[in-house]
């Protein structure tokens, strides 16, 4: 199969020139300034005596390397930490890098570390209020790491959900240099993701105890690596596949492998060749165009992914100078098919998907059918053909062959041309209320249409105390408002997930609206989230009352409150101050009052 093989999707080729064409001033300035940057050919030429022997004093061997400035400098951009499991097997990195570097002729160093908060821990909690604004932290401390202007290539570690997102916005500030991530793997498989929801929603009702809970979570978060639900940190790993950045067939290889450890010594093998200084330069900024996030924009419908990504993939976009909108997601969605069934979209886990053919099987279907760019520069090369191929591992050599050519489980994956549904089930929303998005891939139809009167809330913890007194009676659209950046941060309300399945499970008609998010496990209950204005800005949620009847109709896209006044009303203002203090939330006050709106990816940096 070529690149060329199949001409591209009208729709497809349609965004695209779209989005080239309303990003065209900011592209264009972005590339001057990479393209200046790139200019000045290696940046350790420029440093003096005593800025060089600062950076090398405690490089050892490689320090005549480092100083004589031929050998390209990778640096490490690494999101370590033990406590959460899809980072913990970073900690071998740097070393195992290190040595490929030495191998291929150049040199790595840690050029610095970023935070990595689990939103696992922090769900329901008040440390999940610095979550969304943990991504800007992020891309800032890689600036920061890379500041020191002494690298040719970075190298970044990092998985979930607001790591990867983060990490882009840096690589594509620092465009002119390139950029290979280098994932972790997911952890094997445990309690099936099914099970795991069983038991919460028994706990939720009060028919298992604390003791039977625990035992099921342990037995889901067992081991190294992402967790195994198709989330937001799964669907980072699919993004960098189909946006190019990490080698091909490298998201879904479990840790602690020789395959993963041959993965990585290539990656920091290839991340030197491709410098300036290599034969093959491809920094960051050209990778990062608009038919890379396009493609990825394709993957995330076809996957069913994380609605995280519609608030990351706007803000990744506009470091790199493109300008990514709503319709641009509603479009796509519209003509990719959903190919993949995984929790919670489907039982099955990212093991089982990585088993029945994968990403591979799933970028050769999307090329014959011409939904994706197949001429898209890759850090592997150029064309997105190699992306269906998978690794392997042959006599200790690795190697790649062309990857499945038929789904090995179609409950799982099936091919372009017989998806599970024939959109990707990703809506906008408009209407009187505002704006925002609804993940419908899996919600059943006859849930997808809600007319019901509102139920008002501040916060997730007053529904939970409303459910736990028994009074949802009666069919219900459930408003959680005063939840988006400016008012706190944006928290995921996915501890609400097993009480609005329970009401729903109980015959009523349920759905949740609210200017917060819901996180990359939305699963069966319509969720009109991340809706903008948001309510602390006075946006239209502010306005609702008990008892407004209010319609969401997820397949024609409407978000609407029915009472005729709700124009004329004035905006609640909600006393916050209970949000902004505690557990470090004081110090990003300025975070809250700069943050830009959900629609433009709710971000402070860029």
């Amino acid at each position: 199969m070529t690149d060329t093989a199949t001409p591209l999707n009208s729709t497809i080729a349609r965004v695209t020139d779209r989005i080239r064409e309303r990003s065209k001033g900011m592209r264009d300035d972005y590339l001057a300034r990479i393209g200046e940057a790139a200019s000045k050919g290696v940046a350790r030429a420029h440093l003096t005596c005593g800025n060089q022997a600062h950076a090398y004093a405690a490089m050892g061997d490689a320090k005549e390397a480092l100083a004589a400035g031929r050998a390209p400098n990778v640096g490490i951009v690494t999101a370590y930490n033990d406590m959460l499991s899809a980072h913990q097997p970073y900690e071998t990195f740097p070393q195992l890098i290190k040595k490929a570097a030495a191998e291929a002729g150049a040199t790595a160093q840690v050029a610095g570390g970023v935070p990595a908060m689990c939103d696992g821990v922090t769900q329901g909690q008040p440390g999940m209020e610095l979550s969304l604004f943990s991504r800007d932290v992020i891309a800032l401390a890689s600036g920061v790491a890379l500041s020191h202007n002494t690298f040719d290539a970075a190298i970044y570690l990092g998985v979930c959900d607001k790591i990867v997102p983060g990490l882009i916005m840096a690589a594509a500030t620092f465009g002119h240099i390139p950029a290979i991530f280098l994932p972790a793997g997911p952890m094997t498989s445990g309690l099936p993701n099914d099970e795991k929801s069983r038991i919460r929603n028994l706990y939720a009702t009060g028919e298992v105890g604390r003791e039977e809970l625990m035992k099921a979570e342990m037995a889901s978060y067992h081991g190294p690596g992402t967790c195994t639900f198709y989330g937001t940190a799964n669907t980072n790993q699919m993004l960098m596949e189909f946006m190019g950045l990490h080698l091909p067939g490298a998201s879904f290889v479990n840790p602690n492998t020789p395959l993963r450890e041959a993965l990585t010594i290539a990656g920091a093998k290839r991340a030197a060749e491709i410098t300036a200084l290599g034969n093959d330069y491809r920094p960051a900024g050209e990778i990062l165009d608009e038919r890379a996030f396009v493609n990825g924009l394709v993957g995330l419908m076809a996957t069913g992914g994380s609605t995280n990504l519609v608030l990351h993939l706007p803000a990744m976009a506009k470091a790199a100078g493109i300008a990514l909108d709503l319709e641009d997601f509603d479009d796509i969605s519209d003509v990719v098919p959903l190919m993949a069934k995984v929790y919670p979209n489907g039982l099955a886990d990212v093991n089982h998907f990585h088993a029945a053919g994968g990403l591979q099987f799933m970028i050769r279907e999307l090329l014959k059918e011409g939904l994706m760019h197949g001429d898209a520069k890759t850090v592997a090369g150029d064309g997105m053909a190699r992306y269906a191929q998978e690794p392997k591992l042959i006599d200790g050599k690795l190697t790649w062959e062309d990857g499945a050519e038929e789904s090995l489980n179609d409950k799982i994956l099936r091919p372009a041309s017989s998806g599970f549904a024939k959109t990707g089930g990703l809506k906008q929303l408009n209407g009187n209320l505002g704006r925002g998005v609804i993940k419908i891939s899996a919600v059943a139809e006859e849930h997808r249409v809600v007319e019901a009167k509102a139920r008002i809330f501040k916060d997730q913890s007053e529904v939970k105390d409303a459910f736990t007194r028994g009074e949802f009676t009666e069919d219900t659209i459930v408003v959680v408002r005063f939840q988006g950046p400016k008012a706190n941060g944006m928290p995921e309300l996915h501890s609400l997930t097993p009480v609005l399945s329970v009401l729903q499970q109980r015959g009523l008609k349920v759905a949740l609206v609210t200017d917060g998010r819901m996180s990359g496990a939305s699963g069966k209950v319509p969720a009109a989230i991340h809706v903008s204005p948001e309510a602390a800005n006075g946006g239209p949620l502010a306005k609702l009352r008990d008892g407004d009847i209010v319609r969401l109709d997820a397949p024609k896209g409407e978000l609407t409150c029915l009472s005729a006044d709700l124009d004329t009303r004035e905006a609640v203002v909600e006393d916050l101050s209970a949000n902004h203090v505690g557990l470090g939330r004081e110090l990003f006050e300025a975070f809250r009052n700069q943050v830009g709106p959900s629609t433009s990816g709710a971000a402070v940096v860029v």
